[in-house]
């Protein structure tokens, strides 16, 4: 009943290119999804040794917006409890906490402090031993 008028001798398809353009859309929509979500973190491990202290920030901590930040403490010694702090270099030296973010279980026990930048900005971070006199690893997650 139809009758071709015209073909090309390189004619490929129409199938096949628009099924490769439907995976080639599901799969940039599925990158731009995944993308959006995924947020900036940073892991730092540390050990907290026989001074009982150890410094996180080299510098106190500036911000010009109040954002909200995510930290995730864990102890990884058993038979020690650590100390997530932030304060001046003054405090750091005395071994003071005159901002407590978080204290530490034993290992396995993984604490969420969600605080905002305000709270920190001009403080120094640093973790210190409360409790035991072993040398105790830690992990702390910013987010």
């Amino acid at each position: 009943m139809f009758q071709q008028l015209h073909t090309h001798r390189n004619a490929k398809p129409a199938v096949s290119f628009r099924a490769l353009l439907g995976v080639l859309i599901a799969g940039l929509g599925l990158s731009a999804v995944s993308t959006r979500n995924a947020l900036a973190s940073t892991t730092i491990t540390g050990t907290v040794g026989t001074s009982g202290k150890y410094l996180v920030t080299g510098a106190p901590v500036t911000t010009t917006a109040v954002t909200v930040l995510k930290l995730s403490f864990e102890n990884n010694t058993p038979g020690t409890n650590l100390e997530l702090c932030a304060g001046t270099a003054a405090d750091f030296a005395a071994g003071t906490c005159s901002l407590r973010l978080s204290d530490s279980g034993g290992p396995g026990f993984v604490f969420l402090t969600i605080t905002d930048t305000s709270q920190l900005s001009g403080k120094i971070i640093f973790v210190q031993r409360a409790v035991g006199i072993a040398a105790a690893t830690f992990a702390l997650t910013v987010e």
